[in-house]
């Protein structure tokens, strides 16, 4: 004997229903003996509660919902078995005693759990009706069974619990008396007590129903077809990536039933496990899949952990003070109360100091649970040996659960690891010494985050996932763009790392896509977004995605992004920014991001400000961070100016060389920008404050390229005309200069920063610099007699591309250790 039961999902429409049956035409011409348990056809069970709520204030509409009622059960009536007058005038009379029942509820405005139980009934007695119906008539013989002629119960209505002695013996009884046909279909749900009433069996309770009849009948297999395939690795509408899980053991199941797997419901498990009855979660949608195998010793696995689970809000409550410490009973006491209150607590933690209890409960208990625990200890708290009880909401549970976590070290270590580096708080902690589950409570909005986070440690633990946010996508963001496009593969390959591009924008558009924007057709995806560029709803948007391992990237030298970038990190969103404004910005605001990247355990990185590609703020963390001592920095931090006095000569005029950078695009578009030498003033302000200066801009001398005249044209065409009138002064520093070479030199010694053109010899490494290369030397206690040398392009939408790209690259080394 089989037992299978199909939710109410699988036979919400006709068309299911006729899927279903095709499913039971293979196991009837396979010979098999089977008993079938229905729901309610989906949805309607609420259409039920909400017409007798309806009545019960009297409210005349009831009536057109019981007609929603009726409408959906003709249709199907009809449908399925069109000529089959006897079900139809069963149909049209359990409407009509429905219509009663309910006139009878409006007249007396009351509505008790006992008549709200029949209430309901009439979703499965109708459901199950019809599918008896059309499976005879497709050829399957059946026997319909009323549940309520099988199941007893006491009278608890809505919730009733099962007399299992009376009911084993009823459904062995009725089975044995009914040998003729091999297919049952019983009405799940409802039972009724000794004396006839009708009873529901609560939440989950068609489930329920299967394990009953089930463990009763001894069954080969109890099958539960649902609406996914099996018993997933996590919720799939929050983690995409969720994936089935195979098999698991019965302890494994009840511990995903309490956080709400909705495949599964925990009075199910019981009947099977204490007859040891395998249990299997199938797809009526995708019958041909595995599903989940529940048995009590299921085969190895090779993940620690077999499921993710949440419950999405509860409130905290605890009790403390000194009270309690050493004081036998209190914890009796406290949990007596709320068990006389009928608050059920989800989640108990107690520190060894028992100096207080925290216990987890649903946010609609926590008023009776407070207020029951302090009628318990009022004496206490009157006396103040107890303080004021302390409630906590907007907060969620996760746990990881599994078996295998007993046999494994560092289970905990990652999942506190994976939130940790999320930045997701975690409020309280409980693990049984069973170490079947390890739970979490957490900020409800950081729920998403952390299980996606969690999943991908848990089950992904081989790929990497960062989820990219980009602001700028002209030459250098789309240069970044093709470069993450072209070593997509190579990096999923051989260094598991998957980038994920969330969220692009430029000054007038932005679009967003948590599963990743496609890198062949960004381009028309924002050109087609209809979603207006403003920093405060891109940062906005960005927070309530709440995604695990984000990043921040900027690619433009716009002031107002910078605004935003410590909202980003109070986030625990990390920073990879090509703007040199805000590391660049007063020492206060700089340093207040850099406070905040190591309070929220985040990165806040900055390489391209100085150097383009080149390794120049990571060469220098490494030297003090290894002991090394910095006497002195020079540089040749523009690529602009290294290209215009590499190819400045005495028979080129200095602003053809302008110009002729500005063509190629190395120049900012003032190319003012780059001769007054406030961008090398920039890059060395940075340069100092990450060698340990307390250092604002001002305090760097700059001394000048252009005359006041150029400073002051009113536009790029008037200062390039200025300029080229002003060609023979700068011939004449060429002339000067003889054999040696120009070159606009940053220097920094000691806590003197100063910029300006300086003159070098041909045995002198900048005199060896061409193109638009940059050149920092480092003078140190190690490197005294022979400077280090770190040279490159230092501008180039390519090469400040790749420097964004490889902070993308450290940051997820850090976070996927």
């Amino acid at each position: 004997m089989k037992v299978l039961k199909f939710g109410g999902s699988s036979v919400a429409t006709p068309q299911r229903i006729q899927s279903i049956i095709d499913i039971l035409k293979t196991y009837h011409e396979r010979g098999e003996e089977f008993a079938v348990v229905f729901s309610a056809f989906g949805g309607l069970t609420d259409v039920l509660i909400k017409a007798g709520k309806q009545a019960e204030q009297s409210d005349e509409t009831y009536k057109a919902t019981v007609q929603e009622f009726a409408k959906r059960h003709r249709a199907t009536a009809y449908t399925l078995t069109p000529d089959n007058e006897r079900v139809i005038a069963k149909i049209e009379q359990n409407i009509a005693d429905l219509s009663d029942l309910l006139h009878g509820v409006s007249l007396t405005r009351e509505l008790s759990m006992r008549t709200l139980d029949v209430v309901v009934s009439f979703g499965e007695r109708s459901s199950n009706l019809i599918i008896a119906a059309a499976m005879e008539e497709q050829g399957i013989p059946t026997n319909y069974i009323d549940a309520r002629e099988i199941v007893r119960t006491n009278a608890q209505f809505g919730n009733a619990k099962v007399d299992f002695e009376a009911t084993n013996a009823l459904i062995q009884s009725h089975f044995l008396e009914n040998t003729a046909k091999k297919v049952w279909v019983i009405t799940g749900f409802i039972g009724a007590t000794n004396d006839g009433l009708t009873t529901t069996l609560g939440r989950g309770g068609s489930d329920y129903t299967g394990a009953i009849v089930a463990a009763a009948l001894n069954a080969e297999v109890l099958e539960i077809w649902t609406d996914v395939n099996g018993v997933l690795t996590a919720d799939p509408r929050k983690v995409p990536t969720a994936f089935t899980v195979p098999q698991m053991s019965y302890a494994e199941a009840m511990e995903v039933s309490h956080f709400g797997a909705k495949v599964i419901y925990p009075p199910t498990i019981q009947p099977v496990l204490q007859q040891n009855i395998p249990l299997r979660i199938l797809n009526t949608f995708n019958p041909s899949h595995s599903g989940t195998l529940i048995t009590k010793n299921p085969e190895p696995s090779e993940h620690p952990i077999k499921g993710i689970s949440s419950i999405s809000q509860i409130a905290l409550i605890t009790i403390e003070g000194s009270g309690m410490v050493g004081v036998p009973g209190t914890a009796s006491r406290l949990f007596g109360s709320l068990a006389r209150a009928k608050a059920n607590v989800i989640l108990i933690t107690q520190g060894s100091s028992e100096h207080s209890i925290t216990f987890a409960v649903m946010p609609d208990e926590a008023r009776k649970a407070k207020q029951a625990v302090e009628e318990e200890f009022d004496y206490e708290l009157k006396i103040n040996a107890l303080e004021p009880l302390r409630i906590e909401l907007n907060l969620s549970v996760i746990a990881v659960i599994g078996e295998n976590m007993k046999s494994q070290t560092g289970i905990a270590g990652k999942l506190f690891g994976a939130l940790g580096k999320n930045g997701i708080n975690i409020i309280a902690i409980a693990q049984g010494s069973s170490e079947l589950n390890i739970s979490a409570v957490i900020p409800q909005k950081d729920e998403t985050k952390a299980l996606l986070a969690l999943h991908e440690g848990f089950f992904l633990s081989e790929t990497t996932v960062l989820h990219l946010f980009m602001v700028g996508v002209g030459l250098i963001g789309s240069t970044l763009l093709e470069q993450i496009k072209r070593q997509a593969a190579y990096l999923k390959h051989s260094r598991r790392l998957e980038l994920q591009i969330v969220a692009l924008a430029n000054s007038k558009k932005m679009t967003f896509n948590s599963n990743g924007i496609a890198l062949d057709s960004w381009k028309t995806q924002l050109q087609e977004s209809e979603t207006s560029m403003t920093m405060t709803d891109f940062v906005d948007t960005m927070r309530k995605l709440n995604l695990p391992n984000s990043i921040f990237i900027d690619n433009t030298a716009n002031v107002e992004i910078t605004a935003h970038y410590a909202d980003i990190l109070d986030a625990s969103i990390s920073i990879s920014t090509a703007n040199k404004i805000a590391a660049s910005s007063n020492f206060a605001n700089y340093s207040n991001l850099k406070h905040l990247a190591d309070k929220r355990n985040v990165q806040f990185l900055f390489e391209t400000n100085v150097g383009a590609g080149l390794p120049v703020i990571t060469t220098l963390n490494d030297l003090i961070a290894s002991g090394d001592r910095i006497l002195k920095i020079e540089g040749v931090l523009s690529g602009t100016l290294s290209f215009i006095f590499n190819n400045f000569t005495k028979n080129t005029p200095f602003s053809e060389i302008v110009a002729q950078a500005k063509q190629l695009g190395y120049t900012e578009p003032d190319p003012r920008d780059d001769l007054s030498g406030s961008d090398v003033r920039r890059k060395l302000l940075i340069l100092a404050r990450e060698a340990g200066l307390v250092i604002e801009s001002d305090d760097i001398k700059i001394d000048g390229l252009l005359s006041q005249k150029c400073l002051n044209a009113p536009t790029i065409e008037a200062f390039m005309a200025q300029l080229a009138a002003e060609n023979t002064v700068y011939t004449q520093k060429i002339t000067e200069a003889g054999e040696n070479v120009l070159r606009f030199v940053a220097s920094l010694e000691g806590e003197i920063a100063t910029i300006g053109l300086r003159t070098y010899p041909p045995s002198h490494p900048f005199a060896s610099l061409n193109g638009s290369d940059n050149m920092l030397v480092f003078t140190t206690e190690r490197y005294k007699e022979r400077p280090l040398v770190i040279r490159g392009p230092g501008a180039g939408a390519e090469v400040t591309a790749a420097g964004v790209f490889a902070e993308i690259i450290r940051i997820a080394s850090k976070l996927s250790r």
